[in-house]
C-alpha cells in the first residue's frame, strides 16, 4: 500500500481529550487554517489483514479507506489510500454482503490545519472526546523523523499526556 501515486504515509496519534473546549483554544492559536467540522460516518468491514472503512464525510462526500498502522500508542506510521466513492450507498451494501461489517462509527470532527499537521477534535459517539494528530509527507526515513518531531511538539503544546495516548482505532475501542 506504501507505493503508488495515490498511496499516502503519516505519523499520527489518538490521544483521549477530557477538555475538548480547551484543546479548541490551543489548536485555533497554533493553526495555520481551520478546514472546519465533519460529520462522519465510518463503516468498517471485517479484513484478514489492516483495516478497510468506507467514510461517509458531510465535507469530503464518500471516501474508501483501505490502511495498514500497528495498534500501539505514541507517534506511529500509517499507510493509506483515500479513494473517492460516488455512491457510498451502493458500494456499501456490496461491500457488507462480500467482507461484512466490522463496525460502525460514527463522529463529530473540526479539523485545523498545522502547516501539513492536521488537528482532529473528536466527538465519537458510545466512546467519549479525542483529539488526534496527522502529519502527512513524502519521503523516507529523514521525513519520517521530521514529521514525527512535529506531532511530539504539537503532543506537548496541547498537553497530551503520555497516559491519554490510545493504541487503537475508534473501532478497536468501541470492540474492547
Amino acid at each position: 500500500m506504501g507505493e503508488g501515486p495515490q498511496a499516502t504515509t503519516n505519523i499520527e496519534i489518538k490521544a483521549r481529550c477530557a477538555d475538548l473546549a480547551a484543546a479548541r483554544e490551543i489548536a485555533r492559536r497554533l493553526a495555520t487554517r481551520r478546514l472546519g467540522v465533519d460529520e462522519q460516518t465510518d463503516t468498517y468491514f471485517t479484513t484478514a489483514k489492516g483495516r478497510l472503512k468506507l467514510r461517509e464525510s458531510s465535507l469530503s462526500g464518500g471516501q474508501l479507506i483501505p490502511y495498514l498502522r500497528p495498534d500501539r500508542s505514541g507517534p506511529k506510521r500509517a499507510d493509506y489510500q483515500v479513494l473517492p466513492v460516488s455512491d457510498s450507498a451502493h458500494l456499501k451494501r456490496i461491500l457488507a454482503e462480500i467482507l461484512g461489517v466490522h463496525r460502525v462509527v460514527v463522529k463529530r470532527r473540526e479539523i485545523f490545519l498545522v502547516d501539513n499537521v492536521r488537528i482532529h477534535l473528536d466527538e465519537v459517539e458510545g466512546l467519549g472526546t479525542f483529539l488526534e494528530l496527522e502529519a502527512v509527507y513524502i519521503g523516507g526515513a529523514e521525513a519520517e523523523a521530521r514529521e514525527r518531531g512535529k506531532v511530539e511538539k504539537l503532543m506537548a503544546e496541547l498537553d497530551v499526556a503520555e497516559s491519554d495516548l490510545v493504541e487503537t482505532s475508534y473501532e478497536g475501542l468501541l470492540a474492547g
